[in-house]
């Protein structure tokens, strides 16, 4: 982005942080959702309408075309056979999106046509203005979404179940986020502060760039708007390098003063805070961790769980927003209530690429008219189960009985924050490899680096594990890809983009430059900045 457009990017944040600032949250979200609950085919027809049949523009438009589906078809089919069968059919008559075609890395090709399209097409057109969000990319750029003072407002529904839910108004709230360009950072505590549950302290990491002195200098000065009209958001406070230890004594600290702890980041620094307090020997126990952006496995479960704390999960993804957050009841897996008021998600059983392994993966449709993006059918590399099923719990009071579990991300290489697929090698970088060499399960990491000519696949071992060479490595980790269906597409995948190399140094934390942790599953994981 040029200076130009940078200084373009961070006005129109300020002008829409201002105007949501001056907007009250809605009195009784209760109503709120409901009444979205009670219309969202309605709205969801609507929004269609408007933005994809009278637009002939529109990717959708064509693909609407070519399946013979005019909008009186459409609407009919819905008051017929309901939303979600509706959009399974139209699935099958090639109205839907692979995430390739959404990020323009892939024409979109229907009945032997192409269907130009950017990721801009996908805009709605009826959302102006606002905060605008941007999702990672790695060769290709970021998607940024408008995000609309609406849409923001309603996200804030959501938060307000949330707190009572956990009872976070009696809790102490602390983040461990990164600043600017990610935005969730910045406009989570503000949201929360607007709900009368204000963040106490914000933690967050440092990363060297050219960029990282001008994303500092944004992000106090959007935290000083945000302070100077009225919202109590903390100044971040930045870690020492790879280092996670004040996080876990401010918690220990205040354990002991008798107050309880919710901690809002990432699965990773939750354990890195973990295993650190679990070193010093800090009580912990109590903490809440609300997680998301990458997916919860056992082995982070079982580290951050084993001082005592607990752990929840939370699914967002940029071009969409907030998707599902996890109640107190959901303490194993990846799983959450999905929040259908404002997105259409139905399962497509699908071969996932370079496995061979059959998921089943996750397709998204926005529903609200003030939704920044206009999406039908999109696959954004993600897998779980969808399954209806109350529970006493605050969500399912609100009419959220629908759920995923088992969320994970089953990607390609060439995407930020992706898998190879799945859990197999996870179960590798982070259980037998931690007991044949030492460390524990965030201490190996598969990385992808953008190299002058290709792509460079990067096994990185902490420096605290002591390894007899980076050969006996390698080996060990080639020789157990074999054992489990997927292991032959990534050695093909690893032959032609570059040899495997063992680095012997500290694993990343958060995403640097185009450095990708593929090992990160993803619960929206190219897209945290949503929950």
């Amino acid at each position: 982005m040029t200076l130009f457009g940078k200084l373009g990017y961070y006005t129109r944040m300020a002008s829409g942080l201002y105007a949501l600032l001056r907007t009250p949250p809605h009195a009784d979200p209760d109503s709120v959702i409901r009444h979205q609950l009670e219309n969202r085919e309605r709205h969801f027809l609507e929004l269609a309408r408007c933005a994809i049949f009278a637009n002939p523009a529109n990717p959708y438009h064509q693909m609407f075309q070519l399946a013979g589906c005019g909008y009186e078809d459409l609407a009919e089919a819905v008051r017929r056979d309901g939303l979600e069968s509706t959009l399974a059919a139209l699935h099958r008559q090639g109205v839907y999106l692979s995430h390739d075609e959404f990020k323009g890395k892939r024409p979109i090709l229907r009945c032997g046509r192409e269907i130009p399209a950017t990721p801009a097409s996908f805009r709605n057109p009826l959302v102006k203005g606002g905060i605008e969000t941007t999702s990672g990319g790695s060769r290709s750029g970021g998607t940024t979404t408008p995000n609309s003072r609406s849409q923001r407002v309603h996200g804030e529904a959501y938060r307000t179940l949330d707190i009572r839910e956990f009872s976070l108004a009696g809790r102490q709230r602390i983040q461990l986020k990164p600043i600017l360009p990610a935005g969730d950072g910045l406009l989570a505590p503000i949201s929360y502060s607007r709900l009368g549950c204000p963040l106490e302290k914000w933690f967050s990491t440092y990363s060297k760039s050219l960029d990282s002195t001008h994303y500092q200098v944004v992000t106090q000065a959007m935290v000083a708007l945000a302070r100077l009209l009225g919202e109590k958001v903390p100044f971040p406070a930045f870690l020492p390098p790879n280092d996670f230890l004040p996080v876990a004594e401010w918690i220990s600290s205040r354990r002991r003063q008798g107050q309880a702890v919710a901690v809002t980041c990432h699965p990773s620094p939750a354990v890195r805070v973990a295993v650190a307090a679990a070193e010093k020997g800090l009580d912990i126990g109590g903490t809440l961790f609300q997680v998301g952006g990458e997916t919860v496995t056992e082995a982070k479960r079982h580290a951050i769980e084993a001082t005592g704390a607990e752990v929840f999960t939370r699914y967002g993804i940029t071009e969409i927003g907030p998707v599902g957050y996890a109640c107190r009841q959901m303490t194993a897996g990846n799983s959450v209530h999905l929040f259908h008021d404002s997105v259409a998600v139905i399962n497509h059983r699908r071969v996932a690429p370079l496995s061979g392994a059959e998921v089943d993966a996750l397709l998204f449709t926005t529903l609200l008219p003030f939704a920044g993006m206009v999406l039908i059918n999109v696959d954004m590399d993600d897998a779980g189960i969808l399954e209806q099923g109350a529970c006493d719990c605050t969500f399912s009071r609100a009419g959220f009985t629908t759920r995923i579990r088992d969320v994970f991300s089953y990607g390609k290489l060439t995407g930020q924050g992706v898998t190879l697929v799945g859990t197999d090698i996870l179960r590798v970088l982070e259980e037998v490899l931690p007991a044949r060499f030492g460390g524990g399960p965030l201490d190996y990491q598969l990385v992808e680096e953008d190299a002058p000519h290709q792509a460079r696949i990067l096994l990185r071992v902490s420096r605290r594990v002591s390894l007899p060479s980076p050969e006996a490595v390698r080996d060990c980790f080639l020789s157990e890809l074999r054992r489990f269906q997927g292991g032959t597409g990534a050695l093909r995948i690893w032959r032609s983009t570059g040899a495997l190399e063992v680095v012997h140094e500290d694993p990343l934390v958060t995403r640097t430059g185009k450095v990708l942790p593929l090992h990160l599953l993803g619960t929206g994981s190219r897209s945290t900045d949503a929950t």
